[in-house]
């Protein structure tokens, strides 16, 4: 257990990353009165956030708790490292395995902390999830504990203390108790699970999916479509997630159909923004450089489109996305192509599960566990 639940002490917590989720998670900690450092590459971020308590790079206009201290730009020592209780990850996915890679000898033989994972997104080149990229990097003993946090939770609203409800999940039960009630508030409820496949598939597909309902939006079409749009991807992201060998319940959690329904039904979502301005005429190439922010759905259509060939599993709107992203489709032309298609049956579950016994046997654990 925790210290803080052992004995009353509160916890250490090392935040890698500084972005709006990271920023927001730092304050719910600090405001629980945990002692949080905050890691980010930029030196001005970090002198003026200790100055002054507000990122200038996120959430701008919050002030947040005064136990939080922002270290940086250089890559957290191990003496700080080795003094933390938890360690929470909110970078993107792209940048874990090198983050990683660099914290490795620090957690080799000695007390390894709790490890947090929020990021949502499919590793481009190897297609790994990010249980699988602790596993290469860390080793299976590590993956095994890791816990993942994700469901619907936008950090401007996290801020400002508005009720929120995520899952926990972790393959061991006790981990995912502890992240658990490290974060759980009347404010922050958490719900424990299981199934980190599951959950990190949903996190990483929703985001595709709201790049479509953006694109709907852009088009000029409205609430049906949208409907339309979050019913038949939340069907997608289930077939796609048990030909992977995850639970189909977990597409109905807050992981899923929740994180799901607010990431395409927002205006404020990166990547319905992306959509949305992909329907209006935009070019991609503009809209990430005028962005601002990270929109995970984008680099995640690419890795996405090589698990659906690996699976053979059909996705008609997942690959709809990518022909316009990555093949420069039109997006009317292919909007249209997809309302074309012939009737089909409303709910098919596909089967398989090769890729997560893969990953379950290189944690040397059975599939069924």
């Amino acid at each position: 257990m925790l210290p803080h639940q052992q004995n009353g002490h509160k916890s250490k917590v090392l935040v890698f990353g500084a972005g709006n989720f990271g920023s927001c998670l730092a304050d719910h900690l600090g405001d629980s009165s945990h002692t949080v450092y905050m890691w980010s590459r930029s030196e001005n971020l970090v002198n003026h956030f200790n100055q002054h308590h507000r990122n200038p790079e996120a959430l701008q206009d919050h002030l947040f708790a005064e136990s939080i201290t922002a270290v940086g730009p250089e890559f957290p020592s191990a003496e700080l490292v080795q003094r933390m209780d938890v360690l929470l990850f909110a970078i993107p996915t792209e940048g874990v395995r090198e983050t990683l890679t660099a914290l490795k000898p620090t957690l080799e033989g000695g007390k390894v902390p709790l490890l947090i994972f929020v990021n949502k997104g499919i590793e481009t080149k190897t297609h790994a999830l990010t249980l699988e990229i602790i596993a290469d990097t860390c080793g299976p003993e590590i993956a095994k504990v890791a816990t993942f946090i994700s469901g619907p939770s936008f950090a401007k609203e996290i801020v400002k203390r508005q009720p929120t409800s995520v899952s926990v999940v972790s393959l061991s039960a006790e981990h995912a108790q502890q992240a658990s009630q490290l974060f759980h508030q009347p404010w922050f409820r958490c719900y424990t699970g299981d199934d980190p496949i599951g959950v990190e598939l949903a996190g990483a597909l929703k985001n595709v999916y709201a790049i479509a309902a953006g694109i709907a939006a852009g088009l000029g079409f409205e609430n049906n479509t949208r409907a339309m749009l979050i019913t038949r991807g939340l069907a997608e992201m289930t077939r796609i997630g048990t030909a992977y060998g995850a639970s189909p319940l977990t597409f109905l959690s807050l992981a899923g159909v929740g994180d799901l329904f607010l990431t395409c039904s927002s205006k404020t979502s990166r990547n319905y923004t992306v959509g949305y301005r992909l329907g209006q005429g935009e070019k991609l190439e503009h809209i990430i450089k005028t962005l601002g922010s990270v929109a995970e759905g984008v680099t995640t259509a690419k890795a996405l489109k090589a698990v659906v060939d690996e699976l053979g599993v059909t996705a008609q709107i997942a690959s709809g996305i990518y022909d316009v992203l990555y093949e420069g489709r039109d997006v009317e032309e292919r909007a249209n192509e997809l309302l074309s298609l012939p009737p089909n049956r409303e709910l098919d579950l596909s089967e398989g599960g090769k890729p997560a016994q893969r990953l379950m046997e290189k944690l040397g654990l059975t599939p069924e566990v």
